[in-house]
Order: structure tokens, then sequence, then C-alpha cells
């Protein structure tokens, strides 16, 4: 039986799994090979790895977690979790593990707006923060397909980086089509127009089912609700990265800084938890 299982392989169950491993306890990371940056490029607003690949951020992550003794990786999938504080069970395809306590670090799934194209760029030329992906359109045109209050604070947020804005609902768009200079929006009503990349509001959801299995409290935002250190509403669970949001948080903080953050406080809970009476 290990310590704990960190099921996740991204920024929040790496951290996890090497705070863990620090208090040499022992902890089994089950990564299934799929992460939401998948398509991203180039990762940014990381300090001292802006512009490093998020593939990259991983490869390096596994390679110092390897130093660590009982610290195990695996990269395999994970397909139910049940039990309870001090014994719960994952399944895997290569078989049941057992671990004292479970961290979840499995991220959510972006759900785009359906217009033809756009999924095609999504984290190249297509991007919903600006904090990670606004100085890479700096003076030039951008495309704010959001609707809703939401496309104002997006545009006010770019006005000191972009050369200007052209804002519409997503509905108001036939086609996104890449072009030599950025992309081109088809609109409904004929019109044309050229911009150097889009910013556009996906709606996420839990990308595994696993906080449901456990009975985990899930909060409006569709993040599984935890406490400033990481636990979630059941004893033994805690969870970290984008997929986890504090209910007293107006929203989550989607970038790879934060979820780092998450996946340490998640992990040293863990470690603290086991021995508090």
């Amino acid at each position: 039986m290990y310590d704990v299982i960190v099921i996740g392989g991204g920024p929040a169950g790496l951290q996890a799994a090497l705070t863990i491993g620090r208090m040499h306890r022992t902890v089994l990371l089950l990564d299934s090979g799929e992460y939401r940056n998948a398509t991203v490029e180039h990762a940014h607003n990381l300090l001292t790895n802006d512009g490093r690949s998020p593939a990259d951020l991983r490869r390096i992550a596994r390679d110092e977690l390897a130093a660590y003794d009982t610290v195990e990786v695996r990269t395999t999938p994970v397909t139910a979790v049940s039990g309870a504080l001090g014994d719960f069970e994952v399944t895997t395809a290569d078989g049941v593990e057992r671990a004292a306590r479970l961290m979840l670090a499995t991220g959510m799934r972006d759900e785009l707006p359906p217009v033809p194209g756009l999924a095609e760029q999504w984290g190249r030329l297509v991007a919903q923060c600006p904090f990670c992906h606004g100085h890479e359109f700096a003076g030039r045109r951008v495309g704010i397909l959001i609707d809703g209050e939401h496309a104002g604070m997006i545009e006010r947020m770019l006005r000191p980086v972009v050369a200007s804005a052209f804002l519409a609902r997503p509905s108001d768009v036939a086609r996104v089509t890449a072009v030599d200079d950025g992309l081109e929006l088809a609109l409904t009503d004929g019109s044309t127009e050229r911009v150097a990349g889009v910013f556009t509001a996906a709606a996420a959801t839990q990308r595994a089912p696993f906080a449901a299995q456990l009975g985990c409290g899930v909060l409006a935002s569709g993040g599984v609700e935890i406490d400033a250190m990481g636990r979630t509403t059941v004893p033994g669970v805690y969870a970290g990265g984008d997929m986890a949001h504090v209910a007293a948080v107006p929203g989550p903080m989607v970038s790879l800084a934060a979820a780092i953050a998450s996946g340490q406080l998640a992990g040293a809970s863990a470690v603290r938890d086991a021995i508090m009476p």
C-alpha cells in the first residue's frame, strides 16, 4: 500500500508527487498521457520557464522525480476509484493499487463555441487567457469571440498590449480559417475580418469521473470543492490544479503557476494530515 496515489501527471500532480516524495512517503503517480494543454507549443507566464513547451516541462519534472526512491511514476490511465480514508483502491489496466490517501489532479476538458475552424487553432492562435497568450499578439489586431460582459473585460485587459480588437459573438462567426498572417474570420453577414489571433471563452468540465465516484463536493463553477489546503469534502481525498476550486475564491486561476502552487499545498496537506492526531 502507498501512502498516497496521485492521479494526473500535469503540473499539479507532478508537484504533489515531488512534495510527498521529499518527505520520504511512498507515492505512486498515475498519468493517463492526456493533457488539457496538449495543443500548446509554448507555455508562458511561468518564472524561469517562460516559453518552454509543456511537454518539456513534464519531461524535466519526471527526471527530477526519478531522484526520489519513494516516488513511482507510471503512464497508465485510471479506470475507477473507490474506498475510504486509510484504504483507497485505484483500478488501472495493470491491476488494482491501494493507498491511504488520494490526490486528484486530472484537470478539466474545454468545450469551445461551435464555430468551424476554431478548435483546430486552440492553444496556438486561439486562446482564452490574456496572461498566458496576450503578449504574443503585441501590437497587432486580435479578435474577441465571447458573449456578454466578459468580452469587454478581455478587451480592456488587452488594450495596452494589442493594436486593436474586433469583438463579436461566436454566433456571428461562420468560420475561422488560418492565413499567412494569422486568422480570417468569415462572418455570418458575409463580411470578413483579419486578425493575428482570437480570444474566446471555453466551457470547462471535469475530465475524469473520479471525484464523482468518491462523492466529492462540486461547486457551481464545475470545479471540485477544496479548502485552502487542497482538501476535498471527502476525508483523505485531496485535489489540485484547474479541476479544483476554493469556494471563497470568485473564479479559478487557470495557469501553470497556480496549478503548481495548488499541487504543492495538497501534497503537503496529505503528508501533514497523516501525522496529525
